[in-house]
This record gives structure tokens, sequence and C-alpha cells, in this order.
């Protein structure tokens, strides 16, 4: 059995979940539960990066300890993907002792294996609290950093501990190259060739002057102690996370999904850090764009926010799930409206899916005592060739985690059966005797079709994707299914098989919305 070790980025933890947050969790989930479907061995991580000076300056804004601060914060963070469904097997926080020690337990090995890769430097230069980074002056706009615009730079001098980055360039450079599968997808990986290109410098490793965080294991030559840079502390958790007791992670991780505006530290940083320990790389790390209200990036600190929970409690959280992933492409950025959520729930899921599988099971339990008629599996594959072409096509897109591709491919299935419904009119077929064994084929195959969608559909929402499954009589859970892909010139394997399946009529999938669907979020 394969494994199949999948992270997301660690959520900072100075606000509450937001859309971005979600965005993220969700594609992963997806990716996740589809790797389940094929029979990997799957584990998923997930977690909160506690550590750093913006998070101790909140925790002072609110008259709480970080502890107190962080422990709260993790709750929310861990309410919210319940409420969303999503199916990691570990959480991991930067604060437990079990990461503090395996944070140690790396950079002594950086010290032993490669103890030059470690020096110190006396630095001054603008720090910016929002990012937890130094920033260039190309990262500069009118005195702010450009990614926090709302946030004033801080102009930091002190001595400490540095990290050797400039000395993996060329293997950076050289690993891509062999490896372009490493960094996904392409114009991610273009921006960050574009960075070696212009070369790198060293980054620092330690801070002074605050202390909540992981204590760098070796003082300064001055005798003092430091606290270990929030990125040396923060990106070792995947690693770290194999090693807490019963996490069943092991190293390397197979991917990493994380945003775009922290490409480089998993994309440079993180290799060269692994490399110094002499441990392996990540197999491939997937960089996700922005979602954007209005055409500007969520941000608490620039003020553009939504209410994330009203957003999953509009149409439900299967139906928030669906819509994030058709709508803004996993590869790039895209835009979330009130509007156009209302459009595709309507269109897509109500009088899409909804319908179809409302109209095919109702017919089923008319025509056919609710017994979905036995039909040779040639007959169904004939009779819809459409649905082997998309089934190839979601294959290959969630193969290449491009998820707002499957699901177009899914929903083209959903309008051709819906089509098909139409094309066949069971309802005139069953006035004739002498067409029985067409009314049978029609909807044998409709019920087939539904099942394939049924595991389609299972990877995004979960708990509708069951329902359905549970309507249509299919054996077991959806999500304990194994998928089956065609083989060249055998379109049969794309094709569920529901023959003697019991239907059970039951609740709308997705009822249709009471209000108007032009109003906009308060």
């Amino acid at each position: 059995m394969p494994k199949f070790y999948i992270t997301t980025a660690i959520d900072y933890a100075n606000g509450e979940p937001h859309l971005g947050h979600a965005f993220e969790k969700i594609g992963a989930d997806a990716i996740a539960r589809y790797h389940r479907l094929l029979g990997d061995d799957v584990w998923f991580l997930i977690g909160m990066d506690e550590h750093g000076q913006k998070v101790a300056q909140t925790a002072v804004e609110r008259g709480l300890t970080p502890q107190q601060l962080t422990d709260r914060i993790a709750e929310s963070f861990v309410r919210m993907w319940d409420a969303l469904s999503i199916s990691h097997d570990q959480f991991i926080r930067t604060s437990t002792p079990e990461h503090g020690e395996g944070v140690r337990e790396l950079l002594e090995r950086i010290f032993d294996r490669h103890p030059d890769d470690f020096y110190e430097k006396s630095y001054q230069g603008w720090y910016c609290v929002g990012c937890e980074a130094f920033k260039q002056d190309s990262e500069i706009v009118d005195g702010h950093c450009v990614l926090h615009p709302t946030r004033t730079l801080d102009w930091v001098e002190e001595r400490n501990w540095f990290f050797r980055l400039t000395a993996y360039q060329d293997r950076l450079r050289a690993h891509i190259a062999a490896h372009p599968e490493f960094v996904q997808p392409e114009s991610r990986r273009n921006e960050i060739l574009g960075l070696l290109q212009q070369g790198l410098e060293d980054v620092s490793a330690s801070r002074s002057r605050f202390s909540w965080g992981v204590p760098f294991p070796r003082p300064t030559s001055d005798g003092e102690l430091q606290t270990t840079y929030v990125w040396f502390d923060a990106l070792p958790n995947y690693w770290t996370a194999t090693r807490v007791p019963g996490s069943h992670a092991t190293w390397p991780a197979q991917l990493h999904v994380v945003g775009k505006d922290i490409t480089r530290f998993h994309c440079v940083i993180w290799p060269a850090m692994l490399w110094a320990a002499e441990l392996p790389l990540p197999e491939r790390v997937w960089a996700h764009g922005f979602v954007h209200l209005g055409g500007e990036r969520f941000s608490k600190s620039a003020g553009v926010k939504l209410d994330l929970r009203e957003a999953v409690d509009r149409f439900g959280p299967d139906a928030f799930r669906y819509f994030l992933l058709r709508e803004v492409p996993f590869d790039a950025d895209g835009n979330f409206s009130w509007e156009r959520f209302a459009e595709r729930y309507t269109s897509d899921l109500a009088n899409g899916l909804g319908n179809l599988a409302s109209r095919t099971i109702a017919m089923i339990e008319k025509y056919c005592d609710g017994v979905v008629p036995s039909v040779d599996v040639e007959a169904r594959v004939a009779a819809a060739p459409w649905l082997a072409v998309a089934h190839s096509a979601y294959v290959a897109a969630m193969d290449g985690h491009l998820l707002h591709e499957a699901l177009a491919a899914a929903w083209s299935v959903v309008s051709k059966a819906n089509e098909y419904v139409d094309r066949q009119a069971p309802w005139r077929l069953a006035k004739d005797a002498a067409r029985r064994p067409e009314l049978d084929l029609t909807l044998a195959t409709l019920a087939g079709v539904l099942g394939r969608l049924a595991l389609m559909i299972t990877p995004f929402m979960p708990t509708k994707a069951q329902e359905l499954w549970r309507q249509l009589g299919a054996p077991g859970n959806v999500d304990e299914a194994r998928w089956s892909s065609p083989a060249p010139g055998d379109e049969t394997m794309s094709v569920v098989d529901p023959s003697r399946w019991k239907v059970e009529k039951g609740p709308g999938l997705f009822p249709r919305e009471e209000t108007d669907v032009r109003r906009a979020a308060p």
C-alpha cells in the first residue's frame, strides 16, 4: 500500500480562521480523500504555528499569556476544521514539548553534520512582524511590506546565528532541474527559479529580545541565549510530526500544500535545512493562489475579511467546499462573491446534481419497485459513452492537483446525464411494455452514473456523497469504496454496477434557497 503523507501550512496563531485558511485545508482534504479512495496509506497533517513576535505582541494586547492566546485560537481552528469535515489525522502545535525537542534535534543535526552552515553575524534591516521576516528593498513599497501594507516595519539591529543558505543555491537549482515536479504549479516553479537566478542571501536562524519560541540550542559567543527564528521553528513541524507518539507519518512527505506567499520558505529554506541535516526532501510542494474578495486579498491586517462561519452556514459545509474548489482555480488566484456562490448553488447543485438524483431515484421507485434493474455492463457503457471520457479527465486532474478541473469534469457528467434523462424520457418508455428493456437500460445507466458521481464528489462533498450513496442503496460507506480507473480500451471500469440496489428516496440533497439569491452579505 503506497504511503501518502500530505501536509498543509500550519496556521499562524494571531487571529481566527479565515477564508484563505479554509481554501487551503479544503483543497488538501480533497487530495487526501482522493488518495484514500485510491487505497493509499494516507496521513494528513495540519496544525498551528504558535511562536513568534507577532503572537507575543497580540497576547499582550489582549491581556493574555502567549500560551493562553494560542490555546484559545487553536480551539477555534479545530472547531472550524471539524465543521468543514477536514479529515486530518494529526493536529500539530509548535508550542508542545515534543515539537520543541524535535526542532532542537534538527538544529543539532545541522551543527553536527555541517557545522559551518551556522555562523554568527551582526545584522540590521527592516523587519515585518506580519511576515516574521526581514524584507528586501524589492519587498517594500512606500515604507511598508507589500504583503502587510498597514503594518509599520521595524528597524532591527541584532547579532544572531545565521544559516548559510547561499551554500545550497546551486544544489537547489540542480534539484529543481532534475525534479521539476518538486515545485508546482509551473508558475510557482518559475518564480523560485527566478529567485535563485537573482542570488540568495544567508538567513537569520535565531532572534534575540523575545522569548516566545523554541530556545536556540547554542548560545552566541558572548553567552547570549537566543530564540529560534520562527521559520526555523515552523518549517520543521512536518518532520517533528513524525516523531510524536501515535503518529503514523513517515518522512519524507509526499506533498506539502502551501500558499504562494510562502513558497520560497518551503522550496528554498526548507530543503536547504534538510540537506544540512542530511535528511531527504519532500517529494513536491504545491503552492496555491489567493482567494480575493472584490479584487482584494483576504487580510485581517488590511481589513479585507469575510465571516467564515456565515459563509459556511449559508448553504452548508459541503456546498461551501464545492463552491471554493470549483470557483477558485487551485493553481491560481480566484474570487469569492455571495452572488456567484448563490448562482453555483442553484445551477450546479440544486438544479444540476440534486435534480438528477431526485428524479432518477423517484423513477426507479415508481417503475421498478425501487430496485435497480440488472443490465449488461457493456450496454450501460454504450449508453453513456461520455462517462468514461469525463472519468479519465477527472483522474488526470486529481492526479495533477487541479481540483477545479476535476469538478468541471464531474459536472460534465451531471450535465450529460440530465440531457440523457430528457432524451430517453423514461416516463414515456414506461407507457409501452414492449420498450421495457429500454427503460431498464436507461434507469440502470442513470443509477450507475450516480454511483460513479458519488465517488467523484466524495473528496469534495463527503457528507452529500454519502447521502447520495445511501439513497442509491449502495453497500457500505462511500468513503470506504475504492477507486477503479479504466485501463486503455476498457471503459467498463469507469462504470459502477448498481444492479439490484434498493433505492430509498430521501430529502433533496440540495434544497433550493428560499431567500433572494441576489442578496449580498451584510
